[in-house]
């Protein structure tokens, strides 16, 4: 009953905010127009980030209130119980975090920064966390019962330049899928919702307190959908890009390290981005220039419908993801990420071969249309 208040919540506050958010857009001038490589009908406003940002840490900052009991003469026994004392500093830090990612994204929006104030954004973004205690510590050895390098994990010298490195990733590859209404989104809520069945009746013990986190993205993913699945009332922009991305890449830490349930369900648009990087410096092309080379777009050239190519997105992730849910043993999971690989990588070589010839790469904005 917990969950389905905290979901019912969240989905409602983004319902709220996200006109209002599409009527700052407006007034500030943050809005796409149709041409170059955008493809979309009328003038769209990219400030849905905003509500997105705002919804979740309204929804999040009610909960801390009352696990904190703060209210003492609200009863709070229907609220899941705490495992770990220091669960309260790492949701703090997701807060702190994903405002951090959500302002800066605006400032991006606005200001359209260059590639290296994009990549310092998120590896600050990525410092917050590791301050917060989310850190990947250990990673589970797909060949035995034990972790990489000992029940240790990894040495501290490789902490934090790993943990960077995937919260910088997971931002960009949000930012770089944001390219069709509705594709980060349902991807989001896919995610979500796989992390959340996980958290609550696989894993034991279950992780009932901090599943109140994707349960709660969740809701706010499909309150932004009903806006931005096409034909799109509003794109959520970098704030959004930024937010999703860094949240994304901290729930799949504190959900336990589950990186290979993270790797399932987000491997196919993992894959374009190295695909993409390694693609565009063949060409001699920098990586973090705007194009349509990405898979999504690619596709849309192609003559497949929008709309087509985000429901099979959405498939493709919740395929692999519920793998997760399904295979207990690690060998299974190797195998099938090898499989998503193989799969994936055939999918781009068709793209690349068929795509129109037409790829020039220009200086645009990278997320959005």
């Amino acid at each position: 009953m917990i969950y389905f208040a905290i979901l019912l919540t969240a989905l409602v506050l983004t319902v709220i905010f996200t006109p209002i958010s599409a009527r700052l857009g407006h007034r500030l001038g943050l809005v796409d127009r149709p041409g170059a490589r955008r493809k979309h009908t009328g003038i769209v406003p990219r400030t849905g980030g905003l509500a997105i940002a705002a919804a979740f840490t309204v929804t999040l900052l009610a909960l801390l209130v009352l696990m904190s009991g703060a209210l003492p003469d609200l009863t709070t026994s229907w609220l899941p119980p705490q495992n770990d004392p220091k669960e309260g500093r790492r949701f703090l830090a997701l807060l702190v975090g994903g405002a951090f990612c959500a302002f800066f994204g605006f400032l991006d929006d606005r200001y359209e920064f260059s590639s290296l104030p994009q990549y310092a954004i998120q590896t600050a973004a990525a410092l917050i966390a590791i301050t917060g205690l989310i850190f990947i510590k250990h990673v589970n050895n797909p060949f035995t019962s034990g972790s990489l390098f000992g029940p240790d994990g990894f040495p501290w010298w490789l902490i934090g330049p790993l943990t960077i490195f995937w919260f910088v990733g997971m931002m960009n590859t949000v930012n770089f899928l944001d390219g069709l209404n509705g594709l980060v989104a349902g991807v989001t809520v896919i995610f979500c919702a796989i992390l959340a069945i996980h958290m609550i009746f696989v894993i034991q013990p279950p992780q009932l307190s901090v599943a109140v986190l994707p349960v709660a993205l969740l809701g706010v993913g499909l309150g932004f959908l009903f806006f931005n699945f096409g034909p799109a009332r509003v794109f959520m922009g970098s704030s959004g890009s930024y937010f999703l991305g860094f949240v994304l890449a901290a729930l799949g830490i504190i959900g336990g390290a589950r990186l290979a349930t993270v790797l399932l369900i987000l491997g196919l648009p993992i894959l374009d981005v190295a695909w993409l990087i390694y693609s565009r410096l063949r060409r001699g092309v920098p990586p973090s220039q705007g194009g349509r080379d990405h898979l999504h777009l690619r596709l849309r050239d192609n003559g497949l419908a929008e709309r087509t190519i985000v429901v099979a997105y959405w498939a493709f992730c919740a395929l692999f993801g519920g793998l997760t849910l399904l295979l207990d043993d690690r060998i299974y999971k190797l195998v099938a990420l090898i499989g998503l690989g193989v799969i994936g990588l055939l999918v781009l070589i068709w793209a690349a071969r068929t795509a129109p010839k037409d790829e020039a790469v220009s200086p645009a904005r990278q997320s959005g249309r």
